[in-house]
């Protein structure tokens, strides 16, 4: 593999780490990569159990993993805390008075929490919720913004043994009491409101709502003041934090917690339309969040490190919380949205604060090319040193702007392919051994023995499409769906014999490099060909004019599958009838005259989530001629969805 890459690197777009970066970076070539890989794979008690040894262990485990497909426990008998593992060891070293988490409200609040400082919050808060009687077991539901205090509730849960589950703050009323009656969580801990583009989120009203059948399992709210609005309190049922911090010291030992103890419950999106709850368990998912944000982004102690994940997804999770924090990084958080005030608000905080790693979605890259290049030419972005991307495939030409204008050349770009499921990332390269190719996620993490297979099971060749299979256990792995393993078993460990199945679509260039065509349902049939909806949408977004575009599928009697694009221009670019042609012509060019879309829609805007992500479900049921249904309470501007349904332009 090494040699095969190697040989590569003279090809078009492909960027070779640095030697200054190489020379300095934890993982420095492709021989030490590959060494490491194929260790982490033959011999992975050897390998896992060198990398657990850095962590502080209460009580060391007898046996590194105790496989019997698909369940897995690693560090059998182990005991440790995730909350002593983020804080407290590292208050003996010179980290106690560095910067653990700095955060910037959307108003434009700063703040700073050095290690001890947030060693004491967590503390304190452990104590509140022993106080209103949180025990080991319980489940407890976060339902915030980004604001400092949800990692403090989610450290602090993770102190006394509490399985958290944390919700994101632009989810409805139905949602957070489906995840209750699902969990059967005992409390529920959120802010009067949040801040979303100068407007208050009113998140405690949310939960008075899921509250209003009284669903028997909560017993306590506890309500931090954020915004000031106005909010019911319910007399026996609701406290609220600042008050709760006055009852309560700041010494809070953590609870030795068996490695397989219950971290946290995520829900995630389900074909039943049932969300399912991952559960991720406490040692493993601490130690391959750990390793992953140790050796991905190569964090180093002078590092100011910005994910800009919401809090409510696996991405706040691993890498704003809990894998960053282990390694004693600094890791910033902004509380809105990246055009409030105006379009160079990321810009503008990465400046003031010297931000050195960036981790962004490739929706927010879009974002930002739409908008134009004027609003990052007013900030200087030379303290950047490494950009990363997450949460879908990031097109070649997304990837080269990212490269060009964010990283202003300079900075190598970590692709990383990972899921809520998987708990860390699986895929990616690392920055200072593995050579990047635009559109590519790259090669597998260590201890990762992902594989392209046919509907068969078969492993395939280079260049052939596939489904993308993990046959080897490793550490973050989800443990089950909470309160349901067959589900378990039948969503991820039937589709292909002795593998889990991503449920995601790839190929494998002739170097091994995986390339992302997105969810198999996304991949469309036309005419007996398979295509992938990103290829197209990276196909079109090739084009000069336009700034963003979804590709979904609707029948066709004649092939299947027919194609609709729905684009969004560059500002300034107005539609011309020719635009059209012209944009299915550029697609045929690209791809092929297969991929030509039958159908391209002129918008806007594209629906989109709060925390970013195109709601494709959305686009079919437009597409298909269909009236919308489903949930749509966490659309960022309901206005789009009308423009759409009655403009076929």
């Amino acid at each position: 593999m090494s040699t095969a890459i190697e040989s590569n690197l003279k090809e078009k777009r492909v960027f070779k780490p640095t030697k200054e970066f190489s020379k300095a970076a934890r993982i420095q070539s492709l021989a030490q990569y590959r060494e490491m890989w194929e260790e982490s794979i033959e011999r992975p008690d050897k390998f896992w159990g060198r990398e657990a040894s850095e962590l502080t262990w209460q009580t060391k485990w007898s046996k590194v993993l105790d496989w019997k497909e698909p369940y897995a426990q690693w560090f059998v008998g182990g005991k440790l805390n995730v909350s002593e593992n983020c804080l407290d060891r590292h208050l003996l070293t010179a980290r106690k008075n560095k910067a653990a988490i700095i955060w910037e409200g959307e108003p434009g609040e700063k703040r700073v929490l050095t290690y001890q400082q947030l060693h004491r919050e967590v503390c304190r808060f452990a104590n509140v919720l022993k106080r209103n009687k949180i025990k080991k077991g319980d489940r407890v539901l976060i339902y915030m913004p980004m604001i400092p205090e949800a990692a403090v509730a989610m450290l602090a849960c993770a102190r006394i043994g509490a399985t958290h589950s944390v919700v994101f703050g632009g989810f409805s009323a139905d949602s957070i009491r489906d995840r209750i009656t699902d969990s059967k969580a005992v409390m529920v801990i959120t802010t009067d409101g949040g801040y979303r583009r100068g407007s208050i989120v009113p998140l405690k009203k949310n939960v008075d709502d899921a509250l209003r059948d009284d669903p028997q399992s909560i017993k306590k709210v506890i309500v931090f003041r954020r915004a000031g609005n106005d909010v019911h309190i319910e007399e026996g049922r609701d406290v609220w934090w600042h008050r709760e911090m006055d009852y309560v010291n700041a010494v809070c030992p953590a609870e030795p917690l068996d490695s397989e103890h219950p971290l946290f419950i995520l829900y995630t999106s389900g074909s039943t339309g049932k969300p399912k709850g991952i559960l991720h368990t406490t040692g493993g998912y601490l130690l391959q969040a750990y390793a992953t944000s140790k050796y991905v982004f190569d964090l180093r102690d002078e590092d100011v490190y910005w994910c800009t994940a919401d809090i409510g997804w696996v991405t706040g999770h691993s890498y704003v919380v809990y894998g960053p924090l282990a390694c004693g990084a600094t890791s910033l958080m902004y509380e809105g949205a990246p055009n409030w005030p105006e379009n160079d608000r990321f810009w503008r905080i990465i400046e003031e604060y010297a931000v050195t790693v960036f981790y962004t979605a490739p929706t927010a890259i879009r974002a930002f090319i739409r908008w134009g290049d004027q609003w990052i030419k007013k900030h200087d972005l030379s303290s950047l040193r490494l950009l990363g991307s997450v949460g879908e495939p990031i097109s070649p030409d997304a990837w080269m702007w990212y490269h060009n204008v964010i990283g202003g050349g300079r900075c190598p770009i970590v692709d990383t392919w990972w899921q809520t499921e998987t708990g860390a990332i699986m895929i990616t390269t690392l920055p200072g051994a593995i050579p990047a190719k635009p559109g590519s996620a790259g090669l597998p993490f260590f201890g990762v023995d992902a594989v392209i297979v046919d509907d068969d099971g078969k492993e395939v060749g280079p260049n052939v499409g596939g489904k993308v299979v993990i046959r080897k256990p490793w550490p973050s792995m989800l443990r089950s769906i909470y309160g349901d393993k067959p589900r378990y078993k039948k969503t991820y460990w039937s589709e292909v014999k002795g593998a889990y199945f991503a449920g995601d679509g790839a190929h494998r260039d002739k170097d091994g490099y995986f390339l992302i065509a997105g969810r198999i349902d996304d991949v469309l049939n036309v005419a007996g060909h398979r295509l992938g909806t990103s290829e197209i949408e990276g196909a079109l977004g090739s084009h000069p004019a336009v700034a963003e575009a979804a590709v979904v599928g609707r029948p066709d009697e004649l092939k299947g599958q027919g194609v609709v694009a729905f684009v969004v221009l560059k500002g300034g670019i107005a539609v011309e009838p020719h635009l059209r042609e012209e944009l299915r012509q550029h697609v045929g060019q690209v791809i092929g005259p297969i991929a030509k879309p039958d159908d391209i829609r002129f918008a806007e805007g594209l629906p989109k989530t709060r925390s970013g992500k195109i709601m494709r479900r959305l686009l079919k049921e437009i597409a298909g001629g269909k009236a919308i249904t489903g949930d749509t309470t966490t659309l960022e501007d309901l206005s789009i969805i009308a423009k759409l349904s009655s403009n076929s332009d």
